[in-house]
C-alpha cells in the first residue's frame, strides 16, 4: 500500500479521533490565552495543557477504537508533518552547526545509558532483555527505538510493554518537571535545547519539554533529537550481533530482517522532509527571497508572510499531536510496571539527565 493510500485509510478509520485531538489542540490554546500573568503563561504554557487535558480525557472516559485510531494519527502522523515544517526556521548552516557540535555530547549519553541500564539490570536482577530496551527506550528515541530492537533480540511482549511504559512514565515527567527546572537555572534556551534533546526519550516528549521552554529550545532541540534518531539502525545492527554471539546461536528469520539495514531507518522520511525545508529556506535567504528571521521578518513580503504562516501551521501540528501524546497514554498501564524495571528506568534518567546537564553547563557547548 503506498504512503497516500495508507494516510487516507488512516484518516477513514481514525477521523473521529483526530477532531478529538484537534478540539483539544483548540480549547488548550484558548485556555492559555486566558492565564493573564506572563510568568505564569511561560511556565503554563499551551503545550503542557494539552498534555494534561489529553490525559484527563484519555483516561476519565473510555475512548473506543476509532477515537484510538485517530489520537495514534495525530500523534505520529502530524507530528512528524510539523515537524518537517519545522525545517523552514533554520538554515542548513544552523543545522549542520547543532547536530555537528551536540555529537560528542550524544555519543556520550548513549553509551553512559546503555551501560548504566546493563548495570542497574544486573544490581536489581532485572532480565537482561528488559534491561536492554530500557537502555536502548532512553538512549535514542524512545518507544521506536524499543519496538525495533525487541525482535533483533528476541525479547517477548511482556517485556516490551514494560519497557514502553516505563519510558513513557519518565517521559511524561520530564514534560512536566524539565521546564521548570531550566528557568530555576535560567538556562539560555540553546543550552536547554541540548538538555532536552539529549535527555528525554521520545520525539514527541522532546517537541514538548522543548516547545513549553521557547522557540529557540525547539529549534536546537529538534536537531540534536534527530542526530540521535539517526543511530537508532546502527545500534540495532549492533546488539543483534552482541545478542547472537553472546548466546552463540544463529538470528531467527525475525531477528535477522529486524536487524537488516534499512535506510528507512537510518534517516527516517520526516528527518529528510526536515533537511529538504531547511535547504529552502537556506536558498530563500541566499536569494533574498526569504528573510532572516521568521519571528520578526520585517518587511512582510508575500514570502514572508507564506513563512510566517507555515510556521504557524508547524506550531498548532506540533500542539495538536500532543494533544494525542495525552489521549493515548493510558495510566493504567503505567501503574503496572513492576518495581524493578521502576528503579532500572529510574536510576537511567536520572543519571543522564544530570549528566548531560552538567556537560551543557560546564563545556562551552552550551554557551
Amino acid at each position: 500500500m503506498s504512503l497516500i493510500r495508507q494516510i487516507r485509510e488512516e484518516i477513514r478509520q481514525g477521523w473521529m479521533g483526530i477532531n478529538l485531538a484537534l478540539a483539544v489542540a483548540i480549547i488548550s490554546r484558548y485556555l492559555h490565552g486566558l492565564i493573564a500573568q506572563p510568568l505564569l503563561a511561560k511556565s503554563i504554557s499551551e503545550i503542557l495543557i494539552a498534555v494534561l487535558l489529553g490525559l484527563y480525557i484519555g483516561n476519565a472516559f473510555p475512548l473506543n477504537a476509532p477515537l484510538r485510531a485517530g489520537a495514534k494519527f495525530a500523534l505520529h502522523r502530524l507530528l512528524r508533518a510539523g515537524i518537517i515544517l519545522l525545517g523552514l526556521r533554520l538554515s542548513l548552516q544552523d543545522v549542520a552547526a547543532t547536530g555537528g557540535n551536540a555529537l560528542l555530547l550524544v555519543l556520550v549519553c548513549i553509551t553512559l545509558a546503555l551501560g548504566l541500564a546493563y548495570l542497574a539490570g544486573r544490581f536489581f536482577r532485572v532480565p537482561r532483555k528488559l534491561a536492554v530496551l530500557i537502555g536502548v527506550g532512553t538512549a535514542i528515541c524512545g518507544n521506536t527505538a524499543i519496538i525495533a530492537t525487541a525482535p533483533v533480540i528476541d525479547a517477548g511482549e511482556e517485556e516490551m510493554g514494560f519497557a514502553v511504559a516505563t519510558i513513557t512514565l519518565f517521559g511524561l515527567l520530564a514534560v512536566l518537571i524539565y521546564p521548570f527546572i531550566g528557568s530555576a537555572l535560567a538556562l539560555p534556551q540553546h543550552a536547554f535545547g541540548l538538555w532536552a534533546g539529549t535527555a528525554v526519550n521520545d520525539t514527541s516528549q522532546v517537541v514538548a519539554v522543548s516547545t513549553i521552554y521557547g522557540d529557540g529550545a525547539l529549534d536546537t532541540a529538534a536537531v540534536v533529537k534527530l542526530t540521535r534518531n539517526t543511530l537508532m539502525a546502527p545500534l540495532i545492527i549492533l546488539y543483534g550481533l552482541i545478542y547472537t554471539g553472546a548466546l552463540k546461536k544463529p538470528m531467527s528469520d525475525a531477528a535477522a530482517r529486524a536487524a537488516r539495514p534499512d535506510w528507512k531507518k537510518i534517516i527516517p522520511g520526516f528527518v529528510i522532509g526536515f533537511l529538504l525545508m531547511a535547504l529552502l529556506r537556506t536558498l530563500g535567504v541566499a536569494a533574498g527571497i526569504l528573510p532572516q528571521s521568521v519571528s520578526n521578518p520585517g518587511e512582510l513580503t508575500a514570502a514572508a508572510a507564506a513563512l510566517k504562516s507555515l510556521d504557524d501551521l508547524s506550531k498548532f501540528l506540533i500542539l495538536t499531536a500532543l494533544a494525542g501524546v495525552g489521549l493515548n497514554t493510558s495510566l493504567a498501564s503505567l501503574r503496572r510496571i513492576g518495581l524493578k524495571p521502576l528503579l532500572v528506568g529510574t536510576c537511567v534518567a536520572l543519571v543522564l539527565a544530570a549528566a548531560s546537564l552538567i556537560f551543557i553547563l560546564y563545556t562551552p557547548l552550551g554557551a
